[in-house]
């Protein structure tokens, strides 16, 4: 079927949109009309090339629309379902059989192959063609989170799409299969804090924002915010965070030490920055817990103080906050309905051929999430 995508030609490059092919569903598939679509900040570390992801592709993991056709054997999702898209797993690991599903053996080639699997290898191309004028047939790169979903419709799994009531508001909530569901499955899922726990969170993105919804969730007490764009920071104030630093103008872990002088019982870094991160892991008091969630490049390092570690500090890697889609997405929308999640705040739609303007407005701080409407 003919259909309108975003394709990454060349690392660093601009998204164009173009026309392209897209196949029937296949075996376990479902054909999806995307109604709308979040940028992460992964599609934008994907374009650079952080991950090998091969070029051209179709990105996008955000998704969310309805199924229009389905492919055999799948008996979960019908034409008509409106679904919220997440990352996918193999289900047959070690990982994924105790019920770690983010942290499946497979996540990268699953995830950012470009390719689809084919029961013993990612061996099966995406499911995207374009026709060029001499004729012949371009193979474009997708299966992007077994999605791509920066497009008018989409082949997704039974596996990977969550069925929503349809009533949900496919237009705000489509971020919750991603960036959303990362930083408020950190705290929920990932390192469940008591009430009155102290936490810190550095970077104040639509990662680190998620968090503190979920942290105020949780009864956190402080809850601190540290990030260099006022805005933003004035924003996390009024979605739960106790208190904000501008490390722009302040000692961050300074302003965290007086106001906890033990320390803190977590630090959350959305960063990603080893110097950020290094911090975070400072502020902690004695058997403290830094969780890391900020995507880097292949092969960054980062340091840390051995000492600092030995008293019972742990630093913990996280993906996908923990979550294991098909149940904590259905919390998260239920806290968006109970007014205790309110991305909405957080939310800016541009068309799909605006997706420019839209990727600029989030790296500026003018921004926190972009959604991509495809009508």
């Amino acid at each position: 079927m003919h259909i309108k995508a975003a394709v990454v030609r060349e690392a660093g490059g601009p998204f164009l949109i173009e026309d392209l092919e897209l196949e029937a569903p296949g075996a376990g598939e479902v054909l999806v009309k995307i109604v709308a679509c979040g940028i992460c900040h992964t599609d934008v570390i994907i374009r650079d090339q952080f991950y090998p992801t091969p070029l051209p592709v179709v990105l996008g993991h955000e998704g969310a629309g309805v199924v229009e056709a389905v492919g055999p054997g799948v008996k979960t999702v019908k034409p008509g379902d409106h679904v919220l898209m997440s990352f996918s797993a193999c289900g047959t690991c070690p990982s994924c059989l105790d019920g770690a599903v983010a942290y499946c053996h497979h996540h990268m080639q699953m995830n950012f192959s470009g390719m689809r699997y084919s029961g013993t290898a990612w061996d099966v191309p995406a499911p995207l063609l374009k026709r060029l004028p001499s004729g012949k047939e371009e193979r474009i790169n997708g299966a992007f989170f077994n999605q791509s979903a920066l497009a008018t419709h989409a082949i997704a799994t039974e596996a990977n799409v969550v069925v929503v009531d349809k009533d949900v508001d496919l237009k705000t909530l489509a971020p919750l299969g991603c960036g959303f569901q990362t930083g408020a499955g950190a705290i929920l899922n990932t390192l469940k804090p008591d009430v009155g726990s102290s936490l810190v969170i550095t970077g104040a993105g639509n990662v680190g924002l998620a968090a503190v919804m979920a942290a105020a969730v949780a009864r956190c007490y402080p809850i601190v915010v540290i990030d260099q764009v006022p805005q933003r920071l004035a924003l996390a104030k009024t979605l739960g965070a106790t208190h904000v630093f501008d490390s722009s103008q302040v000692d961050a872990l300074a302003s965290v030490l007086e106001l906890c002088p033990d320390g803190v019982n977590y630090a959350l870094d959305t960063t990603g920055h080893p110097q950020v991160l290094r911090s975070a892991f400072q502020m902690l008091q004695a058997r403290g817990i830094c969780g890391l969630i900020g995507g880097s490049k292949l092969g960054t390092e980062a340091s840390l103080d051995m000492t600092h570690l030995l008293f019972g500090r742990t630093v913990r890697g996280i993906l996908q906050g923990d979550s294991k889609p098909k149940k904590f997405i259905p919390q998260l929308v239920q806290l968006y309905r109970d007014g205790l999640f309110p991305i909405d705040r957080l939310i800016r739609h541009y068309r799909l051929e605006e997706i420019e303007t839209a990727i600029a407005d989030m790296k500026s701080g003018a921004v926190i999430k972009p959604v991509l409407l495809m009508d």
